[in-house]
This record gives C-alpha cells, structure tokens and sequence, in this order.
C-alpha cells in the first residue's frame, strides 16, 4: 500500500485535542505502517479563506484530512465545506474537537464530514480509522447505494414525526465510527436501527454480531465477550475466539448493555478507550478494529443511578443517543406495520390474505402494544395462519383481555387506572434511588413516612427486592 498523505487543517492549535492529535500523527507508529505528511494551517488574523483552502486541498491531493476547528459557531465550518463541494470527493475529512453534543456531531456530518472523533484521543483507535478510509477506495458511494436499498433503512418502516426525526439520522450516523447508544422499550426495533447503521457504513461487507447481554450467564460474559487460552480454566481444553474477535473489521451490537456485570463494564469500558483485550488466561494484547454499538430498553440515565449501569461507561457509549418512541405514541405507523408484517407472512405461508377488515384494524390501531413493533409482529403472523378468508377478521386476531377493557373503559376508569400505575412507579423509583430505605424516600416524595408506607402496601411494592447496594 503506497504512503498515506495525511492533510492536517488546524484552525485551533492551543486545543489539547489539537496538541494530542499533532502528537499522535507526528509519532508515526511502525506497527501502523502508515507514513504520514502534514500539512498544518494555523489559525490567525492571515488564515486563508475558504474559497483558498478549497484551491490549495484541491492540488494537495491528499488521501486523509483531519480537520480542528475553532471554537465557537459553526459558519465558517459550513462555509469550508460549501467550498470544497465537488473539489476533492476522495478525500474525507475526520473532524477533531475539544467537546460537543450529540447534536453537534450531527451538525458536522451533514455538513459533510465523513467521521468525528472528540477526547480523548487513542492512538489506535485514530489509525484504524485513517486505514479503514484508505481501503475503501473509490467505490465506496456506489456501495453504501446499493447496500442501502438491499439492508438499509427499508426495514425502518412509519412514517410518524417522532420516528422519522430518529431514523433520520441513520444515514448520517452510519459514516462515522462514533458510539451509538439506542433506548427504547423492548419491541421497538433497537436492533433493526443497528443492522441499519451497519449496513449503510463502509463495514458493511464485515460481520455484524448481536449480543443479547442479557441472557448470557454472568460467570460466562467475560468468557464470550473476549475469549479464552486453552487452560486458561478448568475445562478449557482449547482456545476459544470471543465475540468481539467475531466482529474483527465489522459492528457488534450490545443489547440489554445494562445487564453486564459491573467487572465486566470495566473491562468493556478499557476495550472501548484503548482498542485492544487480552482473552481470559492469555498474556497477549489483541488488538481490534470494531465499532461498538449499544442498546437499553431502560432509561439508562436512570440505570446509571440505580447503579446497574456505570457512569464513565455510559459516557463512553452515549456519544450519540437514538431513542425509538413506543408504538402507543405512533398509533399512525401501525396499519403501515401491519399491512407490511400481513404481505410478508402471506407471501411466506402461501395464504391469499389481502387486508384487514376496518373494525379490525381499528382494534389494532386502540391497543396499546406495551410488546410494541414485535408484539404486532407476532399478532399479524398467528392472524394469518388463523385467517381462512381474504381478509383478517377479529376472530382471527388475539389480544390480552386488558385490550378489549382498555378500549371500553369510562374515562374516570382509565384516569384511576393511570393514577395507579404513576403511583406504583414513582414509589419504586423513589425506593430505587433510597436503596430501599422508605424514610428517605419519603422525605424525598415530601410525603410522612406513614403515607408513603401505605403507598407501598396499596400497591404490594417487595421493598427487599429493591435494596441496592450503594456504589
């Protein structure tokens, strides 16, 4: 592979990230086998102006750009690329910065940044991604277009603002290698937004592993994750690759990230800072490009309180949020859902079913769905293996009996019902964020230790099972 010719454009030089990256750069590590040239442009009152930086990146001819912007507005940032539209499209340029949002980051790579990288810097972490643009050549449009039609966004179906505001940003998230943290409840499509980014991004042809944290067992997710020598315990009579070798050049998807034990978010966040593990019993560094992707059905902000959920880890990991609205809160989205979920499972049965009846439909339009996208899923599928006309009737579909009451319910019925269920919930959350000690909570609710406690016995809250202990 012939030299990489790296174009640094620093607007920002006293910037730690700044100093941090020209140190990174200037060290040339042997083991990279990259050969770098720079090019600094400092900022100051003779800065060249866009429309001249555009000219000079032009006849650089540069294979990587990294990019330090000044601090403050993004206008000039705008105005630079504006001007480099069309000039150097082999080129992409890795934006650096101090600090910024989530919407920031989003900011830059719709204005056509190619990835952004924030503190702290890694050394490795910085030449995966400068090597990774150099492979992927001049094709690489051509084939983020035809991965999208085949496994990108087609699977991201509604048409509801809250969803679309989300997915909207896929596109822009699949070109960079940041961290992405999904939230949403269980069924929403966690893991569809994450194959999408996947596929729609330059690692696309590697794998992409799904990890459900969940169900691995706690005394194996260390095992899994990074792998083992050959005795490296009792029973290990030959080595094993972990997960995260799997996913070598690729994605891997963390689900349920929230239910790892606390050792092995440890050992997880070292990975995530320094790109490299070492398998259970093995005395080898290995080192690895693969980009992280998470996901919780909880609020992991609350997670983080609650202590099932590190802090510097979620840092780590929520450099941009996604977070999928519920099917109650995109009712709009559900005969788009249904039709679509009616035309697959027809085609896969070999059945003639064409539609739903209208009161039908307006049953699946009032249920809540608390099992969301993938509980209409399964409903749609027992419904066409049921049906034995052309059209699905309510008895061929089946929903909870709270379904058919909730729809019917008088209005001081589904207010007491509410009520209810907020009171139930605030108070576990109240006990959560006490570690279960109820007069604490109760001075935290403003309420007499009394009327908490009859909140508690009202509802049959175990507040055993709700005493965590202090991290």
């Amino acid at each position: 592979m012939k030299p990489a010719k790296i174009l640094l454009l620093d607007f920002n030089p006293t910037a730690s990230s700044s100093v941090a990256l020209r140190d990174i750069l200037e060290s040339r590590p042997g083991r990279d086998d990259i050969e770098l040239t720079q090019e600094v442009i400092r900022n100051g009152d003779g800065r060249p102006r866009p429309a001249e930086l555009s000219q000079f990146i032009s006849a650089n001819r540069s294979d990587v750009i990294f990019l330090v912007p000044s601090a403050g507005p993004l206008g000039e940032a705008r105005e630079l690329f504006r001007s480099l539209e069309g000039e150097c499209p082999s080129a992409p340029i890795i934006v650096v910065w101090e600090t910024g949002g989530a919407d920031e980051m989003v900011e830059w790579l719709r204005l056509g940044a190619a990835d952004c990288i924030t503190s702290p810097l890694n050394a490795n972490d910085l030449f995966q991604r400068v090597r990774q643009f150099l492979e992927q050549g001049s094709h690489r449009e051509s084939q983020i277009r035809t991965l999208q039609g085949q496994l990108g966004t087609r699977f991201l179906i509604g048409e509801s603002p809250a969803f679309l505001k989300e997915v909207a940003r896929i596109p822009l998230l699949s070109k960079c290698c940041a961290g992405v943290l999904i939230s949403g409840e269980t069924g929403t499509g966690k893991e569809v937004c994450a194959r999408a980014i996947h596929y729609l991004s330059p690692r696309a042809n590697k794998p992409f592993i799904p990890v459900n944290c969940g169900a691995i067992p706690t005394e194996l997710v260390e095992n899994e994750l990074f792998g083992h020598e050959r005795g490296a315990f009792t029973g290990a009579k030959d080595s094993q690759v972990g997960l995260i070798q799997e996913a070598d050049g690729g994605t891997l998807f963390l689900d349920e990230v929230d239910c790892l034990p606390l050792l092995a978010q440890v050992k997880l966040l070292r990975f995530l800072q320094e790109k490299e593990y070492r398998p259970l019993g093995s005395a080898k560094t290995c080192r690895v490009d693969v980009r992280v992707i998470a996901a919780t059905n909880c609020d992991p902000e609350e997670a983080v309180d609650s202590g099932k959920l590190r802090q510097d880890l979620y840092y780590r990991l929520n450099i941009i949020p996604l977070v999928l609205p519920p099917l109650r809160d995109r009712r709009e989205d559900i005969p788009l859902l249904a039709r679509h979920f009616l035309a697959k499972y027809s085609a896969e049965f070999d059945k003639s079913v064409m539609d739903f009846s209208a009161e039908t439909m307006r049953r699946l339009v009032s249920y809540d769905w608390p099992g969301n996208v993938r509980e209409l899923e399964h409903v749609v599928v027992r419904a066409v293996v049921l049906c034995t006309q052309t059209h699905i009737r309510d008895v061929d579909i089946s929903l909870p009996l709270r379904a058919a009451a909730s729809a019917q319910e008088s209005f001081q019925g589904a207010k007491s019902r509410v009520i209810a269920e907020f009171e139930k919930s605030y108070v576990e959350r109240a006990l959560l964020m006490s570690h279960g000690n109820i007069s604490r909570a109760a001075r935290a609710a403003q309420k007499s230790r009394r009327a908490f406690w009859e909140l508690i016995r009202k509802h049959h809250i175990d507040v055993k099972t709700l005493k965590l202990p202090a991290s």
